[in-house]
């Protein structure tokens, strides 16, 4: 039987999923059209590399993610229109990338003596994302990264899922070497990173953006900004950068172009001590600011949250849809994680519960 060409629930937004490197399989591409997404946002970053996850996501810890730089050949035009074309035999389309690999990239974030020459990889991996046709990459300017996430049972039914509880170990110093999780560099001096302003980072993001963004757009690339999760002002004695909403409208600010976008992650703004998400949602998708969305459901806010199925937390979730609808927002709406199934397959169960009500929520306001 022919697959069905790529479609969307409704005119406007569509439905994506979201997979990590070690999740680019065949299989999961089924299970992602058959769960009703019609496009895709994948990691290139072996998150995994040495040992296994049994929850197929990443939680932040001390003891890190693995180490970093062993998938940069799949940036290459050449790979990327492989996994392209890998895609879209299922029936769908690869939209996005999320995240650099941090060996790309950890100068430009530390502003370090290799800043330079990473920003040329930079611009020349972002050319060859537009060469391949994916319209999107995903970055989160970060020094910690997602880190400090504990596995809960908070979700309902005791179902298995992360939160954040502020203690001691979010204030851990960053060795040397090591950046978003991930160490780039076994080799280095020992120690750990040293302090800077808030400032600084922001002037960091500039030099970022000044650099790629004029190359995104003559390359037909959106870049779309992840605010900070867990977003507390300060994480492992490094400053956040977009750690309340209103920090939205100066990354935006910095270097104006409609390829600086949001990366608009609604389960960690929530999570945020300012603002209201219906709101502030209304706000950036009024004014064409969104790429894509993040889209899960958590109770409570910094300093503690759980993470919760997509129907229970604090977030109406179809209040939010409707606000995208209402302002045309055409992208891409993706369960970045959902909570962990009582059964064999928990996180394929967790996943296609959140898609099947994603798809009837989308259903329903179209």
């Amino acid at each position: 039987m022919t697959e069905p060409q790529i479609y969307s629930i409704n005119k406007r937004m569509k439905l994506g999923f979201g997979l990590y490197y070690h999740q680019l399989t065949d299989e999961n591409f089924r299970f992602a059209r058959q769960c009703g997404a019609t496009h895709l946002t994948v990691h290139l970053v072996d998150y995994f590399h040495g040992k296994k996850e049994k929850d197929n996501q990443p939680v932040g810890n001390t003891q890190g993610w693995g180490i970093a730089g062993h998938t940069l050949n799949q940036w290459e035009t050449d790979s990327l229109i492989k996994l392209k074309k890998r895609v879209e035999k299922h029936g769908l389309k690869l939209f996005a990338i999320e995240n650099f690999d941090p060996a790309q990239w950890y100068d430009v974030l530390l502003a370090g003596p290799k800043r330079e020459e990473q920003l040329e990889e930079l611009k020349r991996i972002i050319r060859n994302v537009g060469k391949a046709g994916i319209s999107t990459i995903g970055y989160n300017f970060s020094i910690a990264g997602v880190y400090g996430r504990r596995e809960s049972k908070a979700a309902r039914g005791n179902a298995d899922s992360v939160g954040v509880h502020k203690n001691k170990e979010h204030d851990i110093p960053i060795p040397k070497g090591t950046i978003w999780n991930m160490v780039y560099d076994k080799n280095t001096e020992q120690g750990n990173l040293e302090n800077f302003s808030h400032d600084e980072l922001w002037k960091r993001l500039k030099v970022f953006l000044d650099a790629v963004i004029p190359v995104a757009r003559a390359s037909g690339v959106t870049l779309a900004a992840h605010p900070d999760d867990p977003p507390f002002k300060n994480l492992r004695q490094t400053p956040r950068l977009v750690y309340q909403p209103h920090m939205f409208k100066r990354l935006l600010g910095l270097h104006p172009s409609p390829n600086n976008k949001l990366e608009f992650c609604i389960g960690t703004i929530a999570e945020m001590t300012e603002g209201n998400i219906y709101k502030i949602t209304d706000e950036y998708s009024s004014i064409d600011s969104i790429a894509y969305a993040h889209c899960r459901n958590v109770r409570g806010k910094i300093p503690s949250y759980e993470e919760v199925f997509i129907d229970e937390g604090d977030i109406d979730i179809i209040r939010i849809l409707k606000i995208l609808k209402d302002n045309d927002f055409k992208g891409v709406i993706v369960p970045d994680h959902a909570p962990l199934m009582s059964c064999s397959a928990p996180w394929h169960a967790g996943m296609a519960y959140t898609m099947g009500y994603l798809q009837a929520a989308l259903k329903a306001i179209s």
